[in-house]
Parts: structure tokens; C-alpha cells; sequence
């Protein structure tokens, strides 16, 4: 799978093992920054970049990490055609995608030790969207928001 991966300083020592441990699956990552936790980065410009991977079809699904994981969500979120998911249970990664066809995970570095983050990162990704007729019910009733309130066209 295609996957964009991005985060700020403070995700910056998780993303580095993400990193690794998504190329070893065989995953194929699309780096969005940053690459140092010496400098300050800003949780918008990297949840930016890897929700319009996403959301231009250029990478399947995408992965955000920053301190808490909270500011890295808001912001994809913002994307138009995102639809991201601050998980760090293995449920909630799964069911997300599932029930939601979240494509977007925001992980908190200062928040989830790296071996669960794993088992996240594997529940997330190895999760498909079910295509049940409820959950495309409610995904279509928050596009629908998405559109009243966006410029942008929703795929």
C-alpha cells in the first residue's frame, strides 16, 4: 500500500520507527516531513500534506503524528476529502475504517509507546470500508456537511 507519512518535531522519534516498520511490511511510504526533532515544526503544514496525498489519490491511506495526536486530526480533517481519526486503540483504528472510511490516522508521539502504535498501524491499514448501507448513509451525511461548507470539490 501506498502511504503518506508526516508529522512535527514532537512526532518526530515515532514517525522515524513508523517509518522503518511500515517499509519493512512492504508498505511504500511517501515521507512528508519532518526529518529532525531539532528544529520546531508546525502539526498543520505535515497534517496538511499527507491528507492531500490522500485525498488526491496519490497514496491510499495517510499518518500523521504529533505531540498528542489532537492537533494533527483537526487539522486533516480540514482537507476536503479527508477523513482523519485520532486512534490509539486498536478498535477504534479497525472499527474507524470500517464503519467511517476514515484514511487518515493521527497518532500522538509523547501519547503511545511504539509497540502499540504498531498494533494500531496494523489494524488501520488492514482494515477495509465495508460498503454497508448505513455506514454509507452516515459517510454521505458528513460529506454532505463537508460540501455546505467547503469551496472545494468532495470526492
Amino acid at each position: 500500500m501506498n502511504i503518506a507519512l508526516g508529522c512535527d518535531h514532537a512526532g518526530y522519534p515515532l514517525k522515524k520507527l513508523v517509518h522503518a516498520w511500515l517499509e519493512k511490511k512492504g508498505h511504500t511510504v511517501l515521507n512528508q516531513g519532518v526529518d529532525t526533532d531539532a528544529v520546531p515544526a508546525d502539526y498543520p503544514d505535515s497534517a496538511r500534506a499527507v491528507a492531500e496525498a490522500v485525498a488526491s489519490g496519490k497514496v491510499q491511506r495517510g499518518v500523521v503524528i504529533c505531540g498528542s495526536g489532537v492537533g494533527a486530526c483537526v487539522a486533516a480533517n480540514k482537507v476536503p476529502g479527508a477523513l482523519a481519526c485520532m486512534c490509539h486503540d486498536t478498535f477504534s483504528a479497525r472499527q474507524g475504517v470500517e464503519d467511517d472510511d476514515l484514511n487518515v490516522l493521527c497518532l500522538g508521539g509523547r501519547v503511545i509507546g511504539f509497540e502499540l502504535a504498531y498494533e494500531v498501524l496494523n489494524a488501520f491499514l488492514n482494515a477495509q470500508f465495508s460498503g454497508l448501507e448505513r455506514h454509507l448513509r452516515r459517510k454521505n451525511k458528513v460529506l454532505a456537511i463537508e460540501r455546505a461548507y467547503s469551496k472545494e470539490a468532495v470526492k
